[in-house]
């Protein structure tokens, strides 16, 4: 029966990326982060149902006038720079077999960002891109949540099975990515039910990340807390509201947790811990004898016979400082450019969008940041997806406070009090 309810869905995203290939992005999307085939039990989970909706896509971009030129933005140069660098460091990689069966892997997430940048092409459609993802993931999440509350937090909660987060520590992280995307949802709609339901389902997806029992996921909820707090415009409400879940919260939690996140103070003694720091110390000395190309894909079997278990490391490490550099800068610089754009439309009427965007897709980005550091994710494709959600945003803004700044003129010279 799922099979059936998955092939229909297909059919429909299909038949939808036909009619609009902009609704093909969203039906990627849903396919990556939902991954709705990963929960049949029959044929469907070994058909290759994102590359059929992938080519369909891909032929309706091609042929589709509906589309802008990619958007002329450093970063995006940068995103192209670093998959070449990709190249030149798996010539370069301890395993031949294994860096290129790794590389074309990962050019295959590549690829299919160039559809948003192209068919994404409106800020509406940018706002459906946005609600899209954030939906995908918090199902999933809403639905672990309320099994861990069902279960007095006693089970893990996992991600959708065959997929990139499919694990506990992984599916944390990607579930406080998506909280600040339903909130962009939350602050736009004027659904009243949509609003309280959104609301709603944020206690509820932290509770599935706390009964992930993954150490980075609480410092990464502790990060997205601050900054949901700091940004609240009812901090007086806010503030008590997060005190009083805490108080609650541990009186529910198993001792076994309170034993797990309290090795965060007491890494030392934790062997699991002090493994990561030894593999991060050994990709550190690797890649300063080999700066520039670093071990290759999966060099971790080389260099310290571990996972590196941090995106930061495993970055440098595979490919040096270079593709680390690019790799940096289009994240951190994505944050750097949420911050400052708020600042140039803060005074225009009809942009307040425009910060409510920016800070919240600035702080899931800031959740990879911090919840990646002890985990290695450096090729995940939500990241991207953040950072040219960032592109996009930038651009739509600018070209709108154009608009209204040329509209604004045209009426001053139109004025019979003009001199």
């Amino acid at each position: 029966m799922r099979d059936i309810v998955v092939l229909i869905f297909l059919s429909g995203c299909i038949v939808a990326a036909i009619k609009k290939p902009w609704w093909g992005v969203l039906s990627l999307a849903i396919f990556s982060y939902l991954n709705p085939h990963a929960y049949a039990w029959g044929f469907v989970r070994t058909l290759p149902v994102y590359y059929v909706l992938f080519l369909v896509v891909a032929f309706r971009a091609f042929t589709t006038k509906d589309k802008q030129p990619i958007p002329k933005d450093w970063r995006i140069y940068f995103f192209i720079l670093l998959w070449l660098y990709f190249i030149f460091t798996t010539t370069q990689a301890y395993f031949q077999t294994i860096a290129w069966e790794r590389f074309w892997f990962i050019t295959k997430i590549y690829i299919p960002f160039y559809f948003t940048l192209v068919l994404i092409n409106t800020r509406e459609k940018l706002y459906y891109l946005i609600v899209t993802i954030g939906i995908s993931i918090g199902i999933v999440a809403v639905k672990g949540g309320l099994f861990a509350l069902a279960t007095g937090f006693g089970h893990r909660v996992y991600g959708p099975p065959a997929t990139q987060f499919s694990g506990n520590n992984e599916f944390a992280v990607a579930m406080l990515i998506s909280i600040p995307l339903l909130l962009v949802w939350q602050k736009q709609t004027l659904n009243p039910l949509i609003k309280k339901g959104l609301l709603f389902s944020i206690p509820i997806i932290y509770a599935a990340s706390l009964s992930s029992w993954s150490r980075g996921a609480l410092l990464t909820m502790a990060a997205l807390t601050l900054i949901l707090i700091w940004h609240s415009n009812r901090k007086y409400l806010a503030i008590p509201l997060v005190l009083a879940g805490a108080f609650f919260a541990k009186d529910y939690m198993p001792q076994e947790w309170f034993g797990r996140m309290e090795t965060i103070d007491t890494y030392q003694e934790d062997a699991s811990a002090m493994s990561r720091i030894e593999i991060w110390t050994d990709g550190w000395n690797h890649t300063l004898q080999k700066p520039f190309t670093g071990a290759g894909f999966e060099g971790w079997m080389y260099v310290g016979k571990r996972d590196w278990h941090s995106s930061y490391v495993e970055m440098f490490s595979e490919h040096g400082f270079v593709a680390f550099g690019l790799w940096f800068s289009m994240i951190f610089g994505s944050v750097i450019s949420l911050t400052l754009l708020p600042k140039k439309t803060k005074n225009i009427e009809g942009m307040e969008w425009v910060t409510n965007y920016c800070f919240m897709v600035r702080a899931s980005i800031i959740c990879y940041m911090v919840g990646t550091a002890f985990l290695g994710l450096s090729y995940w494709d939500l990241i991207y997806h953040l950072v040219f959600i960032s592109v996009l945003i930038k651009k739509f803004a600018l070209e709108e406070m154009e608009t209204k700044e040329s509209s604004s003129k045209r009426q001053r010279n139109l004025s019979p009090f003009a001199i």
